[in-house]
């Protein structure tokens, strides 16, 4: 098939267009948030194109993924036409979170793709039929050494999604354990300061005895299944998916910050407790987030579609 489809999470994205299909990335001048086109960060196969917007109904587009409420009309507009789509929900919803109705909760004719069983069951998704298709990953290798008896975290953007995110939790791990910080603006902070490709990202995470993973509120973070995949054990706030994503054997989630403390500390100064559980988290993650999977499920949606 040939896809119409925004870079708009660039991990995401990652995955997605390792199946067999044609992927259109549209492209703007100055590559602004809708047409971003290829990512400059990720290794991606050639099959995912970027097209230029006003060159788009050239194409012929099969079906669109939209991630975005508006991308639906921006597709119309762009195309000329109409054409079959599916809508991506990466985030959990905001605000009085019970009564949270997603912008597609009025629509039928397209299905509404929730990332995680949890977004599924807090986003109120009103009349729109919905799949679950949960998250899948490129395995990267076992690389781990956990040679630095330090912790990892992954934040984008750390200040501005301070209480979504946990940095404002992390001056109390700090007191613990040393804390290295990676992703876009992580020199904000005193903890680091490495916005690295994924690749190099990935080498340095498995250098690292543990990965922390301190954010209250999101769908169910990619760095945290790519921590495990490397082979980290992994202490997590037992919220939102990483209550399913993380068994007993694979780390220490709890919602007592002290619990978790405890548990950094304990990795770091067993190196032989956090390989074995690393391993663990290893063996969970592919068996549950790899690739195959990820997209034999899509390939599903969309010849449904």
């Amino acid at each position: 098939m040939r896809i119409l489809h925004w870079h708009v999470h660039g991990s995401w994205t990652s995955s997605f267009v390792r199946g067999e299909h044609d992927y259109v990335l549209p492209l703007v001048p100055g590559r602004g948030p809708d047409g971003r086109g290829r990512a400059m960060t990720f290794d991606w196969p050639e099959r995912a194109r970027e097209v230029p917007w006003d060159r788009l109904r050239e194409e012929h587009i099969d079906v669109a993924v939209y991630q975005r409420p508006h991308e639906p009309e921006l597709a119309r507009e762009w195309l000329g036409r109409d054409v079959p789509g599916v809508y991506v929900e990466h985030n959990t919803p905001t605000g009085d979170v019970p009564r949270t109705r997603h912008p597609l909760a009025g629509r039928t004719d397209l299905t509404l793709v929730h990332v995680t069983h949890f977004n599924e069951l807090f986003w109120d998704s009103g009349r729109a039929p919905t799949r679950v298709i949960e998250h899948g990953i490129p395995d990267p290798g076992h690389l781990y050494t956990g040679e630095l008896p330090r912790a990892a975290v992954v934040v984008n953007e750390p200040v501005r999604r301070t209480r979504v995110a946990g940095t404002d939790l992390l001056p109390r791990f700090a007191a613990e354990v040393p804390l290295d910080l990676f992703g876009m603006e992580a020199d904000a902070l005193p903890y680091g300061a490495y916005d690295l490709p994924q690749a190099r990202m990935h080498a340095e995470l498995a250098r690292r005895r543990v990965y922390l993973h301190p954010y209250r509120w999101t769908s169910l973070g990619l760095a945290l299944i790519e921590a495990m995949t490397l082979g980290l054990p992994v202490v997590a706030l037992a919220v939102t998916e990483a209550v399913e994503a993380v068994p007993l054997d694979a780390g220490v989630l709890s919602t007592r910050v002290d619990v978790l403390a405890d548990a950094l500390r304990g990795f770091v100064e067993d190196p032989e407790l956090a390989a074995q559980t690393g391993k663990a988290a290893r063996s969970a993650a592919l068996a549950r987030y790899g690739l195959p999977r990820f997209l034999a499920d899509w390939d599903r949606l969309l010849e449904d579609v």
